[in-house]
């Protein structure tokens, strides 16, 4: 019997140590903002922050697991935040949880934790059968003032926010103030199969989802995610998304630069494989209203070479993205249409990526190679669709995850 026991043991040791944590879901974060009142609620979040709130955070998983946990983040919080509950459930509808999937999560085998000024903080791992494409709740508690928050300001799902105390046990919220952010919420973890990837979806509002349909995960990468996940035999792929609106390759903005964050969003992502740049167009852009910061191809170009660079160093591939038409948009101009074809032009040159997704040709209008699709354009002329980002997403090799 003690024989039997202790293979059982080694049995059970070795499928371990042939798993490993993935993000089944993360966000590139920034310092919080004061965003335009919502209609529906006008006196929502303010760079305050919040005081016994509770916060319901929706987010989408990519690839399935059994065992979960979640990583909060005070990146760019310049003061300690304490979280005093945190509780992980299934999502059924708006705030609600499906029933029999709420998990208390702890910290080191408590209910709370303080996150001090730039930290990472990771829960206790919880037993939680979490499918493929799953929305998952996340919910945070915080007694006392947060101060501004760390947050990402895109989620394209409603986050609910209670008017007082900790709800996050609760089944639903009641009379939430409803907001489309996430808050110091990082990433979902699963346990992965040690031959999980994970691609990270780098770059701007394009790679973010925006102006597609909230609640229906047509981001590029959500439906990247999709296709993978689809078939009888799924493949072992997880997509982050760590895009972020308005930012750029070159200089900080709207966040830091893309050179500037590659550690944070990109290389400190346990078991990313691939990187997917989708970045540029902002920097382009930018001469429409600071003249003084126009950029040239080869600028453009010599920030793709430090990113190509800095990820082969950390063993990941980069496919390089072409970037897609804008004329039409508020700031177009012939100048930055150039930068735009020369840069594409590079990008689709053989040996400078690991490999290339030509978004490009999936948006371009036959008659006018300039300018968006018109059934793929939402009336800014920059940002696709759903049925734009449906066209993004399908003209993705799979193949180049199979390397």
């Amino acid at each position: 019997m003690r024989a039997r026991v202790l293979l059982l043991f080694a049995a059970s040791a070795i499928l371990s140590a042939q798993d490993r944590w993935i993000p089944t879901w993360t966000t590139a974060q920034l310092l919080a903002r004061t965003p335009p009142p919502s209609t529906a609620n006008p006196n929502a979040n303010t760079p305050r922050g919040y005081s016994n709130q509770t916060i319901r955070m929706i987010v989408r998983a990519s690839i399935g697991g059994n065992r979960v946990r979640v990583k909060l983040s005070n990146a760019f919080g310049s003061a300690p935040v304490t979280v005093g509950a945190a509780h992980i459930a299934l999502r059924a509808k708006d705030s609600a949880i499906a029933p029999g999937s709420d998990r208390p999560l702890a910290f080191n085998g408590k209910p709370g934790a303080t996150i001090g000024p730039g930290v990472v903080l990771l829960s206790d791992p919880v037993d939680l059968n979490v499918p493929a494409l799953a929305d998952i709740a996340v919910s945070l508690y915080f007694p006392g003032e947060t101060g501004p928050a760390t947050t990402h300001a895109t989620a394209l799902h409603t986050t609910y926010i209670s008017k007082e105390g900790d709800a996050t046990a609760q089944e639903s919220i009641a009379t939430p103030t409803i907001m489309q952010s996430y808050y110091w919420l990082y990433a979902v973890e699963v346990m992965a199969p040690a031959k999980t990837g994970l691609i990270v979806a780098y770059g701007d509002s394009i790679t973010d989802g925006a102006r597609s349909t909230n609640e229906t995960n047509h981001s590029w990468p959500a439906l990247l995610a999709a296709r993978l996940a689809a078939g009888k035999k799924p493949m072992q792929v997880a997509v982050a998304n760590m895009g972020i609106g308005g930012n750029r390759v070159l200089r900080d903005g709207s966040g830091v630069s893309a050179l500037g964050r590659l550690d944070r969003d990109v290389f400190s992502q346990p078991g990313v494989k691939w990187l997917m740049l989708l970045e540029g167009i902002n920097d382009i852009g930018r001469e429409a209203t600071v003249p003084t910061e126009t950029v040239q191809a080869e600028d453009l170009i010599a920030g793709y070479k430090q990113i190509i660079e800095r990820a082969h160093a950390h063993g990941i591939q980069v496919i390089g993205c072409t970037l897609t038409p804008y004329q039409g948009a508020n700031y177009y101009r012939d100048h930055g249409e150039e930068v735009r074809s020369a840069v594409n032009a590079w990008i689709r040159t053989r040996g400078n990526f690991d490999g290339v997704v030509d978004f490009e040709a999936a948006t371009r209008d036959a008659e006018n190679p300039k300018k968006l699709r018109a059934e793929f354009d939402p009336g800014d002329h920059l940002h696709p669709n759903d049925a734009g980002y449906q066209a993004m997403a399908d003209a993705i090799d799979l193949g180049l995850f199979k390397k």
